[in-house]
């Protein structure tokens, strides 16, 4: 079930917060309650993963139960392989078979397993979980809270990534508390927000880099071509996913909920590193806690923070994707955010406009490498970014415009959020107008088929 559908929006969202405003002072039936709705919402791709998903709570808190019973530690360490085991059969399985196959010159039968939706994301929750566990920072939750705080659905597809002790607490909290009509208004807000930025915009310019990509795939495309669509795509692929965090924060916002913020502008970074800090800002800190840090980091000597920096983001890559090309998109930033620290070390000036430019320039032409369908692709698009293609025709004036007004929108100072925590007032006139946005939306998404998020294939 997606966000943007008539379906999500004028029944399933209705009937779960009718169901969940109607029993808010009884906390255990509004939890069952949310639980029973955020299955039906996973249900609804492919119901036979529900079992799976389930699965790894029930095993998830089972085995941290038996740790907090025996002391042992050896059910956390388990847990952790265990889900991470479940992750790799299915979304690396095949890839590690045709790497297999490339080296020795074989042909392998492929499991052909199919990616159960979201299955990266609940499971970095679930082990970051257990590790805070294993390291005595996280206490024992009833399976309740612990299921609710897994499949809740407006993260549960494709993030934020958050945090037991971020959200478990807020189960205990009134929905009816003061403030609730602002909640649900600037939740509102924002979901109808999500809704205008991947429809509007990251649906549009998916329209003009979808077909440059696949043109790479059979011959270099021109430098026009090129450029047109890998700049498309960046900004594509930024929008369709900051589109979809704004809508999870919205409707976590409905229910009473504080998610983290996901983006921040991350187009208007002076650097790689500040890009990293607000990009994917949940999965960045979740490399940086669960992975960089206990590498080394950057507190061990040059050798162990390069290891780190390009081991971690290199497991960045391939989270994103099973496939080589998510694997060097992943290494090219980490070797990206290494010159950036030597550079800082080194206290080599770097005028501000200057590092944006370079910034913005490496992480669009990287978006190319994340894009393409495989290597060969890749390397097609490249040859046209540099020319190999010719030039090319210029960019029709519907196309500049859309790419321009993408731009703009992608560098302007405030998130979304930030927009609405600063204007939205209870007044006759924001009312109405957010009605009248609502409405428009709703018949919006009704047109055609809609486009998914580009983050569910991860």
């Amino acid at each position: 079930m997606l966000f943007h559908t008539q379906i999500f929006l004028l029944a399933f969202l209705p009937a779960t917060l009718g169901l969940y405003y109607a029993f808010a002072h009884a906390p255990r039936t509004r939890q069952y309650i949310l639980i029973l709705a955020s299955l039906i919402f996973y249900g609804w791709w492919d119901v036979r993963f529900v079992p799976l998903l389930l699965g790894q709570v029930v095993m998830t808190w089972a085995l941290a139960g038996l740790h907090f019973r025996t002391g042992a530690r050896w059910p956390l360490r388990l847990g952790i392989c265990a889900n991470l085991a479940v992750l790799g059969l299915f979304k690396y399985i095949d890839f590690g078979i045709s790497t297999l196959e490339q080296i020795l010159s074989v042909t392998f039968p492929r499991a052909g397993l199919i990616l159960p939706i979201g299955i990266s994301f609940y499971t970095f929750q679930v082990v970051s979980y257990l590790v805070d566990v294993l390291r005595g920072e996280a206490p024992r939750y009833e399976l309740r809270r612990l299921t609710l705080f897994v499949v809740l659905f407006p993260h549960l597809i494709a993030g934020p990534i958050v945090r037991h002790n971020e959200i478990i607490p807020q189960f205990a909290e009134d929905p009816l508390r003061p403030g609730v009509a602002e909640r649900i208004s600037r939740g509102l807000a924002l979901l109808v927000a999500g809704i205008a930025a991947k429809v509007l915009i990251a649906d549009n310019l998916a329209r003009i880099a979808d077909p440059v990509f696949a043109a790479a795939e059979q011959g270099v495309p021109t430098f026009s071509d090129a450029a047109l669509g890998t700049l498309a795509f960046a900004l594509q692929v930024f929008f369709d996913f900051a589109a979809y965090s704004d809508m999870a924060i919205g409707l976590a916002l409905m229910m009473g909920f504080h998610f983290p913020l996901n983006f921040e502008q991350p187009y208007r970074s002076t650097s790689l590193r500040l890009f990293w800090r607000r990009w994917h800002m949940t999965l960045s800190r979740f490399l940086r806690d669960y992975v960089y840090i206990p590498l080394g980091g950057s507190r061990e000597g040059t050798a162990r923070y390069l290891f780190a920096v390009l081991f971690t983001m290199g497991l960045c890559g391939l989270w994103h994707g099973a496939g080589w090309t998510f694997v060097l998109w992943g290494l090219g930033h980490g070797i990206g955010l290494a010159v950036c620290r030597f550079w800082d070390d080194a206290r080599l000036p770097m005028p501000a406009v200057l590092g944006w430019l370079l910034t913005f320039l490496f992480a669009v032409v990287l978006f190319g490498l994340f894009r393409a369908t495989d290597l060969a692709s890749a390397w097609r698009l490249g040859a046209g970014l540099v020319g190999a293609g010719g030039l090319g025709a210029m960019w029709t004036l519907s196309t500049a415009t859309t790419l321009a007004v993408a731009l703009a929108l992608a560098l302007q100072p405030l998130t979304a959020k930030e927009a609405l925590d600063r204007w939205l007032v209870p007044t006759r006139a924001w009312a109405t107008s957010l009605a009248a946005a609502a409405a428009y939306a709703i018949l919006l998404v009704g047109e055609g088929q809609p486009k998914s998020f580009i983050y569910f294939q991860f």
